[in-house]
């Protein structure tokens, strides 16, 4: 069986000391009680791409939302809300234009090398448009081929026609 490898998040490191302090309590009471996204998620009843985004300040939680995060991190809500309540919105894309981490640089590369030839499969397929990234769910899952582990990302986007006028 697969043991589950806990990430420390160190959101106070640039490009992240930008964010509200409040998401370094988050990642301290997650790390603390060793929950994983999906453990959070499924508590919360959202996806663990989702929770991940939101606890690194790339999603906007609801007021539900941190009602429920406060409940399972057992963070106060009020402080939830004082950071990261309705006066609040993530500035999304938090990094350099070209990515230095290696995980995210791989991905980076990837729509390097592949972008082109997938915007014209889309192209082909669907005609004169752009998968949504708002309208849009990422899932993340370890499949094994030919006793390898291997990554699988799906993202699931909704196609927009461009207007004409």
């Amino acid at each position: 069986m697969a043991t589950v490898q806990v990430v420390k998040t160190n959101t106070r490191a640039e490009p992240y000391a930008s964010l509200p302090p409040i998401l370094s309590t988050l990642a301290a009471a997650k790390a603390a009680k060793g929950l994983t996204y999906d453990a959070i998620g499924k508590a919360m009843e959202r996806d663990e791409v989702w929770v991940a985004a939101a606890l690194l300040g790339q999603a906007k939680m609801t007021p539900e939302d941190l009602d429920n995060i406060s409940q399972v991190l057992e963070v106060p809500t009020e402080a939830l809300l004082a950071e990261l309540g309705p006066h609040w919105y993530p500035q999304r894309g938090i990094g350099p234009a070209v990515p230095t981490d290696p995980v995210i640089y791989r991905l980076y590369e990837g729509v390097l090398v592949y972008g082109q030839a997938i915007k014209a499969i889309i192209h082909e397929k669907f005609g004169d448009g752009i998968m949504s990234m708002i309208d849009c769910t990422v899932n993340v899952d370890k499949v094994t081929v030919d006793n390898a582990e291997r990554v699988r990302l799906t993202f699931d986007g909704k196609f927009l026609p461009y207007k004409r006028w």
